[in-house]
């Protein structure tokens, strides 16, 4: 099957592509942008984002898992990064609670080293938040400095464990970390001036050769979610923006000696998911989140199966074949838009999704499951293509996922049958993050800051309204100040508050009058 992702009939023909057919095209298939979901059960097409995904998790964010990422670093081709995303669509205003991980969670990172669809190892991040002082409303109580300014009101650290386990039980626990600072929610530029020093603060090296990091991020994906209105608007008005654009994640980021991970340099294929265990009443905890290939359970999985799903483990996969074999997504598509659907059923995906490709990412012997798998020894690209293997560049998706992977573009060209000579050029018209990513660790963009925004009316930056204020009350006739155009909604303001006064004074007596009467 590797042929499939040679340079051959796949490659892309580069400049070629801008063409106005093409992007037409890109647009129709963007009604496959949610095909991105059907086709992320590919390797070739095997993830992108899982917002608000099934019923239950879409009302508890604080435990929906939304993006998964795994690289060969790039920096230090010797380990691996893994990136999880929690908390979808975080506005960066969105205070006074602003947002953190989940005391009563277990947030998991799996590894299956051997591809027998279960755990070998589990990373295990545990939170606890601490409040300085109940007694205010606010996240930060001043300018915060650092991570650990009395400033910072509202403040989680975290434990780090790793579980290796022999049939299917915990043989060994080893602690990695512990009381690790998480970097706070951006709150704004008059908080947190020097975002990146307390970002910075948080990266933190652990036992063991391993590099960590929790905190808010930038959405890393990239897409036009506008999709679910009956694709795109049902006539392709809805296409070519980036719906995630502005909004943040709480991001786990983790480097790990690649050695650590795998099982041997001969079998070098790794299987990575990502679940969320929440604590019930008795103190138990109950799996309610999982992610492999994130579209998987938002497009793929209908309605019956996605809490389910959510639940489950992959060695049981294979209760969601059928989902596979016979997509919905397809249908649609040539339903509105009338490109014909590849012919059912969907062995080109079953093989891919629920193996790896042969010669690229399959471990020997491997017991089909839905991971995101990645080859350890394939070295990092000099030149990333965001098309990945579909453009001859193996170091990228479906070979684990990079962050500046476009898997939208990749799944909407196998959904629509690239494995099996259905060749096509298709796209979403969105082709990579808005903000660019970072070279080193955590690679993840900084959060968009709370502050983004026009200025106030009237205002410039690096004005000091304070002053303007003072100006505004100076008594007639003195000399201190200049009375500008910015004084005059400062005087408004204060002719405001002396009306408010005098209604209240108003207001006071006509009670003291009421109160004198007999009834």
């Amino acid at each position: 099957m590797t042929p499939l992702f040679s340079r051959g009939p796949f490659s892309r023909r580069g400049p070629g592509r801008a063409g106005l057919v093409t992007l037409i095209c890109g647009a129709l298939a963007a009604g496959g942008l949610t095909a991105a979901g059907v086709a992320a059960l590919a390797p070739g097409a095997a993830s992108a984002s899982s917002h608000r995904e099934a019923p239950l998790i879409s009302g508890t964010p604080q435990y929906d898992n939304t993006d998964l990422y795994a690289f060969v670093s790039p920096d230090k081709p010797d380990t691996t990064t893994i990136v999880a995303d929690w908390i979808p669509f975080e506005e960066p205003a969105g205070g006074p609670n602003f947002y953190t991980f989940a005391d009563d969670a277990q947030y998991d990172i799996h590894i299956d080293n051997n591809g027998d669809a279960k755990d070998d190892l589990i990373f295990r991040y545990t939170f606890k938040t601490h409040t300085k002082n109940g007694n205010t409303f606010l996240y930060n109580t001043g300018v915060v400095k650092s991570l650990d300014d009395p400033n910072l009101n509202i403040t989680q650290t975290y434990d780090i464990d790793l579980l290796r386990l022999k049939h299917d039980r915990v043989a060994y626990r080893t602690r990695l970390a512990e009381d690790v600072p998480v970097a706070p929610s951006n709150v704004g530029k008059a908080s947190m001036p020097d975002y990146a020093k307390l970002r910075s603060q948080a990266i933190y090296k652990t036992a063991g050769g391993a590099t960590t990091f929790a905190g808010q991020a930038d959405d890393p994906f990239f897409a036009d979610l506008r999709v679910f209105d009956l694709l795109y608007g049902g006539n392709l008005s809805e296409v070519g923006n980036d719906t995630l654009k502005g909004y943040n994640v709480n991001t786990i980021a983790l480097q790990v000696p690649t050695d650590l991970i795998r099982e041997s340099s001969k079998q070098p294929v790794v299987g990575i998911w990502s679940t969320t265990q929440r604590r019930n009443a008795q103190g138990y905890y109950t799996q309610v989140s999982r992610l492999g290939n994130p579209l998987v359970n938002e497009v793929v999985n209908p309605q019956r199966d996605k809490d389910k799903f959510n639940a489950s483990q992959p060695a049981y996969d294979a209760q969601f074949l059928k989902n596979v074999t016979n997509p919905e997504l397809p249908r649609l598509i040539e339903q509105i838009y009338k490109i014909k659907a590849p012919s059912e059923p969907r062995n080109d995906l079953v093989d891919v999704f629920l193996k790896g490709v042969k010669g690229l990412n399959q471990p020997p012997y491997v017991r089909p499951s839905e991971e995101l798998r990645l080859n350890t020894s394939i070295e990092p690209s000099m030149h990333p293509k965001r098309l990945g293997v579909l453009d001859g560049d193996n170091a990228g998706f479906p070979n684990g996922r990079r962050l500046t992977d476009d898997v939208v573009d990749e799944a909407l060209q196998v959904m629509e049958g690239s494995l099996v000579g259905m060749k096509n050029n298709l796209g979403d018209g969105v082709d990579k993050n808005d903000q660019n990513f970072e070279k080193y660790f955590p690679y993840v963009a900084e959060p968009t800051s709370g502050s983004r925004g026009p200025l106030a009316k009237g205002t410039t930056a690096g004005t000091d309204v304070r002053s303007q204020l003072g100006d505004a009350l100076q008594p007639a006739g003195s000399s201190g100040g200049s009375r500008s155009g910015n004084t005059v909604l400062i005087a408004a303001s204060a002719a405001s508050g002396a009306a408010g006064i005098l209604l209240l004074g108003t207001a006071v007596g006509w009670w003291r009058r009421r109160i004198r009467r007999p009834y």
